[in-house]
């Protein structure tokens, strides 16, 4: 799903990895997506262990803060992937923040009962990853066509 993901984004995305899903994103994806403009930034940039994602919300925290907006008001689409119970810190962290959507997945841990996994939804706006085709088109549409 991921590698699918990376290599079908638009080439005006910029892709933060971290943790386990930095390994997901093919060298032709970060080869096609290049760079932002002549600034030789790449548009795959990784923020490194599930440790560091603290760096990855400081990031957000300073381009909304350029921006002078929120956070939850970025153009943002998070994929959280399962491949650790670090996952449930980032997730919670995420959640605090306000960030919609998020989406988890594609295979969720066993303790996400089908009761959970509505809760997560209902009450969070939480998707799970479905169709990479689809999930593209959801995640670089308007912002207010996202909310739940």
């Amino acid at each position: 799903y991921f590698t699918d993901l990376s290599e079908k984004l638009p080439e005006t995305s910029v892709v933060l990895t971290l943790g386990c899903g930095k390994f997901r994103v093919s060298d032709q994806a970060r080869a096609r997506l290049g760079q932002v403009g002549d600034t030789g930034i790449p548009r795959v940039l990784d923020v490194g262990q599930c440790n560091d994602t603290y760096s990855a919300v400081r990031i957000a925290m300073g381009l909304a803060g350029a921006l002078k907006c929120e956070i939850k008001d970025l153009p943002l689409s998070i994929v959280l992937s399962w491949y650790e119970q670090k996952a449930i810190a980032v997730l919670l962290t995420c959640l605090h923040l306000g960030l919609k959507p998020i989406r988890v997945g594609p295979t969720l841990p066993a303790f996400v009962t089908e009761d959970v996994l509505q809760v997560l939804v209902d009450k969070f706006g939480i998707k799970v990853c479905d169709d990479v085709d689809k999930d593209i088109k959801e995640m670089t549409e308007a912002k207010a066509a996202r909310e739940p």
